[in-house]
């Protein structure tokens, strides 16, 4: 069953549904970079089931969210709408999206070619396809970059670094050590608000000799916060497609 760490707060009213609507209208034909996005351009998304009902009930009410469990469970998909909602809303503080990743390849393929901005682009193209479904545009990746609404950062590049109000999306966790989720969770600055999103079960250090992940660690310590509420999905949870829905049932109960 989804679990989320506090499941009521003292005085939380809210309709959940008010601005939650879907909606399937078509894509707009693209063209040259638009200049602005307001949240008449962003989809309303309705929670699928009752982990992400939890997960956007959580950050709607002000928590930051860890978002822990299955693959195929829309939880970058869900943590980066909630992220934009809050970016396009004028009333709202934050101004960007921060989107945190660890650059580590599934499996080891050498180096890419190209200089750091092509190397780097090659792990951005999930939150080009999020980000073009969510705004209805293909090109609104790279339009809310040049625009400074949405900035992507390796884990390599952020000592030093204070967020100041942005949401920040750690997307991939499970593939962190502790010290690269310590280096950015430390970056948070005022007016910030985190979702961290990952699946131990898809961890990508687990060949390196020298990295272990430090998702668990994280997940532990989030639990001991008040500001955090922790969302578990589980396999019942998948939305991506039955084939992928089968396929890890049949992994997890698969011995190794």
């Amino acid at each position: 069953m989804a679990r989320r760490k506090s499941l009521t707060r003292k005085d939380r009213k809210i309709d959940m549904l008010t601005h939650l609507d879907y909606t399937n209208s078509e894509a707009k034909k693209e063209g040259p970079a638009k200049k602005r996005y307001t949240q008449h351009d962003l989809r309303n998304i309705k929670p699928m089931n009752e982990a992400q009902r939890m997960f956007f009930e959580s950050y709607i009410l002000g928590a930051n969210v860890v978002a822990n469990g299955s693959a195929g469970t829309g939880k970058s998909f869900c943590g980066l709408y909630l992220a934009l909602n809050d970016v396009l809303d004028e009333e709202k503080p934050q101004e960007r999206v921060i989107i945190v990743r660890s650059a580590v390849p599934t499996r080891e393929v050498g180096h890419l070619p190209g200089d750091i901005k092509e190397k780097l682009s090659v792990y951005e193209e999930p939150y080009r396809d999020i980000v073009g479904n969510l705004l209805k545009r293909n090109k609104a990746y790279d339009d809310m970059k040049d625009l400074g609404k949405i900035e992507f950062m390796p884990t390599s590049f952020i000592r030093g670094l204070t967020w100041d109000n942005a949401v920040v999306v750690i997307d991939e966790g499970q593939s962190m050590s502790f010290h690269e989720l310590n280096s950015v969770i430390t970056r948070i600055g005022d007016n910030t608000r985190v979702i961290v999103c990952g699946d131990i079960a898809q961890n990508d250090l687990i060949t390196r000799r020298n990295d272990l992940s430090g998702f668990t660690r994280m997940v532990a310590i989030a639990e001991k916060m008040e500001s955090f509420d922790i969302v578990t999905f589980t396999r019942k949870d998948i939305v991506r497609s039955k084939f992928v829905y089968d396929w890890i049932c049949a992994s997890e109960d698969t011995p190794e």
